[in-house]
């Protein structure tokens, strides 16, 4: 599905500033790289969320965990989440695993693994059953929203609003997935925008920078860049054109602090990070392999949290961010 460039950007009040929200992935460890399985997963980083929130606490940061299946079926996980929700110092939403998540009505393979490509019906059994499994185990209904794997269909918005949720955070802008058969967002920025005219749902992509001398014609290059990593390696290392989404998953501090102010020069006022839980513990994403990694991924988010301060860019809860938007 190929997504059109919206025309419903969000008014900011004039007091919003310049603002960040954090946001994880916050799912089962599997194998990346083998093909998708209902069982056979793991949980194991799911006690390092704690060590995480005391670390972000520290800069006056409320995340936001999406969470699947797999962690709400997780005890250790359950309690953490329930306790950051009851103290209202993270804000908790729905992470759609289709693989994982009841019911189990679909052949497990990649298409299928984008939950926008079920059928409308099973899709929304997936989405009720996980959100109401959050409901019940963490204690809060959630109303915040992201397809695992960026999978947002013909349908899910619709279901979205359908089922009481304000906020989606599907869309990861300027990547194209169709080449996996899931969707194409290249034409998407990183603006904010309102699902339909009546602002029932609002969209917060996940912020991606163009930076180098040819970013202003980036649309032009960037359906060649993502279809050839040999073009795209080629644009990157001559500093022509680079492609920097905001995660510390495969990006140096450096290369997402000129994102920030290449972002920041555009008058971009929200800037949404976004990981998967299992960096949180060595050995279960390509990112975070040993210990030495680990340090180097909380080394990573000191360096870029300093520079947002110097910047004067101050973190967002997701509620901050719907209650701004809204006006409300």
């Amino acid at each position: 599905m190929k997504f059109a460039k919206p025309d419903r950007h969000v008014q900011w009040p004039k007091n919003f500033g310049r603002r960040f929200l954090i946001s994880i992935d916050t799912e089962e460890e599997f194998d990346w790289n083998a093909p998708f399985q209902r069982t056979g997963h793991t949980t194991v980083s799911a006690p390092m969320l704690r060590k995480f929130q005391e670390f972000i606490e520290k800069y006056q940061v409320k995340p936001a965990y999406f969470i699947d299946y797999s962690i709400v079926t997780d005890e250790a996980a359950v309690a953490f989440l329930r306790t950051v929700a009851e103290q209202k110092t993270a804000d908790i939403g729905v992470h759609l695993h289709p693989w994982v998540n009841p019911p189990f009505d679909e052949q497990v393979n990649g298409y299928n693994s984008f939950a926008g490509n079920l059928p409308k019906e099973l899709e929304e059994q997936k989405l009720v059953a996980l959100r109401d499994a959050i409901r019940d185990k963490i204690g809060i209904t959630p109303t915040i929203y992201r397809a695992g794997r960026y999978g947002i269909g013909p349908h899910t918005t619709a279901l979205l609003r359908k089922h009481g949720f304000v906020m989606d955070s599907s869309i990861r802008s300027r990547f194209d997935y169709s080449g996996e058969g899931g969707p194409d967002f290249l034409a998407v920025g990183s603006e904010p925008f309102w699902w339909g005219d009546d602002r029932g749902l609002l969209e917060v992509p996940l912020t991606t920078v163009y930076s180098g001398l040819l970013r202003k014609q980036a649309g032009l290059a960037a359906g060649i860049m993502n279809q050839s990593p040999l073009i795209n390696a080629l644009f990157s290392r001559s500093k022509m054109l680079e492609r920097i989404p905001l995660t510390p998953e495969g990006i140096s501090a450096r290369e997402t602090k000129e994102a920030i102010d290449v972002a920041l020069d555009d008058d971009l006022q929200l800037l949404v990070f976004s990981f998967h839980s299992p960096s949180l513990s060595p050995g279960h994403t390509p990112y975070v392999r040993t210990e030495a990694d680990l340090d180097g991924f909380y080394d990573w988010w000191r360096d870029v949290l300093d520079h947002l301060e110097m910047r004067h860019v101050k973190p967002v809860s997701s509620g901050q961010l719907i209650t701004a938007a809204t006006g409300v």
